[in-house]
C-alpha cells in the first residue's frame, strides 16, 4: 500500500481566500437547513402539505394584486402631475 503524500506546511490564507471559505461555509449551512425543510416535509402528509401550498398561493396572488395596484397607481399619478397624459392642448 502506498504512503499517503506528506502534507506539507499550508500559508495562512489571503483575506480573499477565507471570504470564500466563509461563503463556502455559509452555503453549506444553507444547504443543510434546506435539506432539513425537504426532510420536514417528506415526513408530513400530502394533504397538509397541499393546503399550506393553496394558502401560499394565495397570499403570492394577493402580494402580485397589490404591486400591480401600486404599479398602476404611481403612473396614473405621473400622467396627472407630469402633463404626459397624451391629450394635445390647441
Amino acid at each position: 500500500m502506498p504512503d499517503p503524500p506528506q502534507s506539507q506546511p499550508q500559508a495562512p490564507c489571503t483575506s480573499l481566500e477565507q471570504e470564500v471559505l466563509d461563503e463556502y461555509a455559509r452555503l453549506l449551512s444553507n444547504l443543510q437547513k434546506l435539506s432539513n425543510q425537504f426532510a420536514s416535509l417528506a415526513d408530513r402528509p400530502t394533504a397538509e402539505v397541499l393546503d399550506g401550498l393553496r394558502l401560499l398561493e394565495r397570499k403570492t396572488s394577493l402580494v402580485c394584486t397589490l404591486l400591480k395596484a401600486s404599479v398602476y397607481s404611481i403612473v396614473l399619478q405621473q400622467q396627472i402631475y407630469g402633463g404626459e397624459d397624451g391629450v394635445e392642448e390647441g
